[in-house]
């Protein structure tokens, strides 16, 4: 592989104006795309084979003109302070309310608070209007009419609050913008070039621009939730920036080492290339592997977001080369580009002092050895003080993320809802009045289906099944109320709904769910419960029980794929236990955090604590592993490349940490700070999962990757590289360190004497070995 990628690299550098031809052509026709086929996006679960979905689909089927997918507004109305809302003027207010929305566009049906929807001091009701199309499909005309509906009942003195999926959220603002401004600051002190710099920032935002704008055009013929885009972009934005800068730092590298130009973007290509196509395969992976969870949004997120990782792959590969052709050597610093000018001196007396041309060149294949340096690098004295004392730095290591992924131990998983809004938006203070005035159930009622025609037989009477399990209903714990049952137009089905005593995010409404759902059925009857909260408990079941099934099939694979890059056993099985420590740890955080208020203000999430997004461990599990597999490859890769050219082991960790320490950090700060970018969103999914993965990566890249693993390394010696006979000949040699690419080697040796030596072009043709004389 490695000198396909060289080719690749060379090419692309050689044929730069129609690479970034094409390139630019892509992006205007996906751009094109995106403009005319684009279609809504969609925030509704499904969850198929579920029973929550089985009932939600029956209804659909036997109450044609109610859709059960349609959009809601739940609107709660407020009398003034010691007043009720049955005096004449706050009805006249209420009813004037109601009467604006009944009839207007997409409206279904708006219920009465008079007819049992206030509460027993008078002072609170509520509405619920029930819209004809979902959410995203809502014109513009409706979600005005909400709003001039809610500004008159306000104006007329009441208070009014409105929640559900019919209020529009507030955007997500700039936050990738505070990310790419990170971004590109760490890049300039990373590279000390603004033209290196800007590199990797304009190969990201061609192919993340590529990548937003085919999920877009693929709305138009699939139906995508709205976080898809959203997940495309914070790893695309992410990685394709990492790999950019892995890719431009080794370039820089070969010209130092006396490359010329195609010949060193050709190398850098073969040898970061390789890892960077290893690496956003594991990622990709991770991504695609979530199919295992069987949800199809998720599944729909995680191919979006592999393809714009592998996207990322590409066109770090073929678009970075055309431009470093560009670029030239304004990609090194001054200073750098200043040291590599020829030494003005004279050259010695002939057959005097003139040291041996062999010492000089290296045996082919082999990479020569860079000047010492005249002080080791920050990431060198790291390195050397790990590898010292590396089973106490192992045992610290370890102790101390043990103790950040103890409150794992008290993780509480459900879907959210308005109880974790911002404090002071319209859908949370509706949501704490209905809490106080009526009870945290009345946020998220269950609905129960009565199929009086379930297997095709003898019809029974459904309305008379309903009122027997109503009556089992009404008996259990933590029910504040049951409402009375109707029939379908046909005669065969009968709905009614159940208000829990706990609210929807609460585990005793979800044991309530699993305790109807063990009730039995009245004969010849099928009994289902749905809704949204029933929905949400159905969801966390299955992603509870898809963890394990998830894990085992990406780490499986993850691991066949990573000894396949290093060619041994300890070093992929040394790269999943660190894994399993960093999300372990990073879980912990998010628990902490987020569900039992520490730091929140902080963060600005006072007053929204609670359950955990049930999606975020699968996701957290996918993503982080992919992510962190990236720092294990370009860290372990550059290791072996030592090892495989001669290097004792702890020399060659030390001296592969060394080379690749300032990019990893470099690295990790970029994606720290754009997924921390999205901790500012208004989505919980979206904010806790920024959060996970900014912290997430940090702890990976810094304490187990830049600590753990050289102490490993360095504990296991030769060993970590033992690779089984049969395993060698099964698996295939990828050339990752790119050992076999001789012919640069020639190239570096003839480019590299006259610069140490001073001598003639002809001195260069002695053979390695002989005496120069």
């Amino acid at each position: 592989m490695a000198h396909f990628l060289q080719l690749l690299g060379r090419v692309s550098f050689r044929r730069r104006r129609l690479v970034l031809v094409l390139w630019l052509g892509a992006l205007l026709l996906s751009g094109l795309g995106a403009a005319t086929l684009s279609g809504p996006t969609s925030d509704s679960f499904t969850l198929p084979g579920t029973e929550s979905q089985r009932a939600g689909d029956l209804m659909a089927q036997r109450f044609p003109a109610t859709r059960v997918d349609g959009a809601t507004a739940r609107i709660v109305f407020a009398a003034p302070a010691g007043a009720q809302l049955t005096e004449p003027t706050w009805r006249s207010a209420v009813t004037g309310v109601i009467a604006e929305l009944t009839g207007s566009a997409d409206v279904a049906s708006v219920s009465d608070p008079y007819q049992g929807q206030i509460a027993r001091s008078g002072g609170v009701g509520y509405t619920r209007v029930t819209y004809a199309v979902p959410a995203t499909d809502l014109s513009e005309d409706a979600r005005d009419t909400l709003t001039h509906a809610v500004d008159a009942g306000r104006a007329a003195g009441l208070t009014v609050e409105v929640g559900g999926d019919a209020t529009e959220e507030e955007g997500s603002g700039a936050t990738e913008l505070v990310g790419l401004m990170v971004a590109a600051l760490v890049l300039v002190v990373t590279l000390g070039s603004l033209v290196a710099a800007g590199l990797p920032l304009l190969v990201a935002l061609v192919g993340v621009g590529i990548s937003l704008a085919s999920v877009t055009a693929a709305t138009g013929f699939l139906e995508l939730s709205s976080n898809t885009s959203t997940l495309a972009l914070m790893l695309g934005l992410a990685v394709a920036i990492d790999y950019s800068l892995f890719i431009v730092s080794r370039y820089r590298d070969e010209l130092d080492r006396g490359l010329d130009h195609e010949s060193a973007a050709g190398r850098a290509v073969a040898t970061a290339g390789s890892a960077v196509v290893f690496a956003g395969l594991t990622v990709a992976i991770a991504l695609v592997g979530l199919a295992v969870v069987n949800i199809p949004f998720l599944t729909e997120m995680g191919i979006a977001a592999s393809f714009a990782v592998l996207l990322a792959v590409v066109i770090s590969l073929t678009m970075l080369p055309a431009l470093l052709g560009y670029a030239g050597d304004r990609v090194r610093t001054r200073r750098r580009h200043q040291d590599q000018r020829p030494p003005r001196r004279r050259l010695p007396s002939a057959g005097r002092h003139l040291p041996s041309a062999g010492r000089h060149l290296p045996p082919a294949g082999r990479h020569p050895e860079p000047e010492p340096e005249a002080e080791a690098t920050r990431g060198r004295r790291w390195a050397e003080r790990v590898t010292r004392r590396p089973a106490a730095v192992l045992a610290a290591t370890v102790i101390g993320l043990g103790l950040v992924a103890m409150p794992a131990l008290d993780l509480q998983l459900a879907l959210p809802d308005d109880a974790t809004a911002a404090p002071d938006s319209s859908a949370r203070k509706a949501y704490d009045l209905l809490s106080t005035n009526f009870g945290a159930g009345f946020n998220g009622p269950l609905t129960i289906v009565v199929d009086g025609h379930p297997t095709g037989g003898a019809r029974v009477d459904p309305m008379a099944a309903a009122g027997v399990i109503a009556t089992r209903i009404g008996a259990l714990p933590d029910v504040a109320a049951v409402t009375p049952a109707t029939q379908n137009p046909a005669g065969d089905t009968a709905v009614f709904s159940v208000v829990p005593l706990s609210g929807p995010a609460d585990a005793r409404t979800s044991d309530l769910v699993r305790a109807i759902r063990e009730l039995p059925a009245p004969t010849a009857t099928e009994v289902s419960v749905t809704g949204s909260t029933a929905l949400a408990v159905d969801i966390t079941d299955s992603l509870g029980d898809a963890l394990l099934p998830y894990l085992m099939v990406v780490v499986g694979l993850a691991l066949v794929l990573l000894c396949v890059v290093f060619r041994s056993i300890l070093v992929p099985l040394k790269a999943v236990g660190g894994f399993l420590l960093t999300v372990v740890s990073a879980l912990g955080a998010v628990v902490a955090v987020f569900q039992w208020g520490w730091f929140d203000t902080l963060l600005g999430i006072e007053g929204q604590t609670g359950p955990i997004m049930s999606l975020l461990p699968v996701l957290v599990v996918g993503l982080v592993f992919g992510l962190a597999m990236d720092y294990e490859v370009f860290l372990v890769t550059r290791m072996r490349e030592e090892f495989v050219h001669g290097a004792p082991p702890r020399q060659a960790v030390v001296t592969g940490f060394e080379h690749s320490a300032r990019v990893v950090t470099a690295a990790a700060i970029i994606m720290i700070s754009v997924f921390a970018g999205f901790v500012l969103t208004p989505d919980a999914l979206i904010k806790q999962m920024g959060f996970a993965l900014a912290l997430g990566v940090g702890i990976d890249a810094f304490l187990v990757r830049m600590t753990l693993v050289p102490a490993v390394m360095t504990l296991l010696g030769r060993r970590a590289w033992y690779l089984p006979r049969r395993l060698d000949r099964i698996l295939p040699n990828v050339d990752i360190e790119g050992t076999s690419l001789r012919d640069d080697s020639q190239t570096l040796a003839v480019n590299i004497l006259p610069l140490q030596t001073d001598l003639p072009p002809t001195a260069t043709a002695t053979k390695p070995g002989s005496d120069g004389r």
